[in-house]
């Protein structure tokens, strides 16, 4: 089952339109969004203007409906600018679209999906204070109560839990572990929900204006329909089916800002002058640059691959880790070289250089590590390998 998408056409001069206001209107916003730690009200409010928030949403529920290839290509031009701009955007689009159309019913995607798509922002809460991605130490409870759930627990590192109107909740539904993490259910949960309540947000290395921060849930009832799908057991599927989004939107955002940052590079060789001459006149300095477009080349690649396959309808596990692996950790290498052609420069916060190489480092991190990615690769070489 192939997915056709967004008219090429309409598609091309929506980025068009996109890398000019990415340019003209982001950028310039950079120093504003993180002296205010987030995205300023009038970007947010253009943005939900331009459709940002509902790319992926089919055009009945008032979104574009791209399909993957034209979603990851969006997130490539988006994450040229600061990532906190993706960030406000792609739980909508990547993680929690892909949940409530993959795994919600007729009722939850009629009442979430005009809303996401017009800008109402979602939270994805699987993350706990003691577990990750091992779900079988997942603490957060759903126990029935009435027509609904009563749930309590504690989850951590949520992106935009600080502005979040709804957030897309993993809990146990059974006490046990069972096979194929059937004890995880998914809740909609209404952030004004009672008993839902959001912590301070978590001072980070980088990414200013992409806030994280800790959801308590006590005594939290939600009624039957928040149950995503009507059916418990399905939570970790859909989280990790979403996953495979996540790690390709990650991919691009790599690929975007290493673009961004193998540019910067560039100029700064062209105009920094030694010995009479600009810097990027020495070979040494033409090697780092010229292992960052490798890379990034490379990158692309297996990203626009890895999206055909996807919009083919064939399963991308192995290839959505392998190209967020690579891209993410390319984006570290490609970052530490633009900070080594800025020489002593790259480490005052004046340049950019400083910021790319703190943005960035996270991406080797979320949506899984890169050791969580190389176990996915290598597991699944075994058993294909095994018959």
């Amino acid at each position: 089952m192939t997915n056709a998408g967004m008219d090429a056409d309409i598609y091309g001069a929506f980025i068009e339109q996109l890398q000019r206001y990415v340019r003209e209107r982001l950028i310039p916003a950079e120093d504003q969004l993180e002296e205010l730690g987030r995205v300023p009200d009038d970007i947010l409010a253009e943005m939900r203007d331009m459709g940002l928030f509902g790319v992926t949403m089919p055009e009945e529920y008032g979104g574009a409906g791209m399909n993957i290839s034209q979603y990851v290509g969006f997130i490539r031009e988006l994450a040229y600018a600061a990532p906190a701009y993706r960030s406000i955007v792609s739980i909508n689009i990547g993680m929690v679209c892909k949940s409530i159309l993959g795994f919600g019913t007729e009722q939850q995607k009629a009442h979430w999906l005009p809303k996401l798509a017009s800008g109402s922002i979602a939270a994805f809460g699987l993350t706990e204070p003691d577990s990750g991605s091992d779900s079988a130490a997942m603490k957060t409870r759903a126990v029935p109560s009435g027509n609904g759930y009563v749930l309590n627990g504690t989850k951590r590192y949520i992106t935009n839990a600080p502005f979040a109107d709804v957030i897309l909740v993993m809990a146990r539904t059974n006490a046990e572990a069972l096979p194929k993490n059937a004890h995880v259910s998914a809740f909609l949960v209404p952030r004004d929900a009672p008993g839902v309540s959001i912590g301070k947000p978590d001072g980070k290395m980088g990414q200013a204006g992409s806030q994280i921060a800790d959801v308590i849930l006590e005594d939290v009832h939600v009624d039957g329909d928040a149950l995503l799908g009507g059916e418990e057991g399905i939570g970790f599927r859909a989280a990790m089916q979403s996953l495979d989004n996540g790690r390709l939107s990650v991919a691009a955002a790599s690929v975007g800002y290493a673009k961004r940052m193998l540019d910067t590079g560039l100029r700064y060789a062209m105009e920094r002058k030694a010995f009479g001459e600009p810097i990027a006149s020495f070979q040494l300095i033409q090697a780092m640059l010229a292992d960052s477009k490798a890379e990034i080349y490379a990158a692309d690649c297996m990203l626009n691959d890895a999206c055909a396959r996807a919009d083919r309808g064939e399963k991308i596990l192995v290839e959505a880790a392998a190209t967020k692996m690579f891209a993410s950790e390319m984006c570290g290498r490609v970052a530490d070289r633009v900070v080594q052609i800025h020489g002593g420069a790259g480490y005052l916060k004046e340049y950019l250089a400083e910021r790319f190489y703190r943005d960035c480092r996270i991406y080797r991190i979320y949506e899984g590590t890169t050791q969580i990615q190389q176990l996915v690769i290598a597991k699944n070489m075994i058993r294909d390998y095994a018959g």
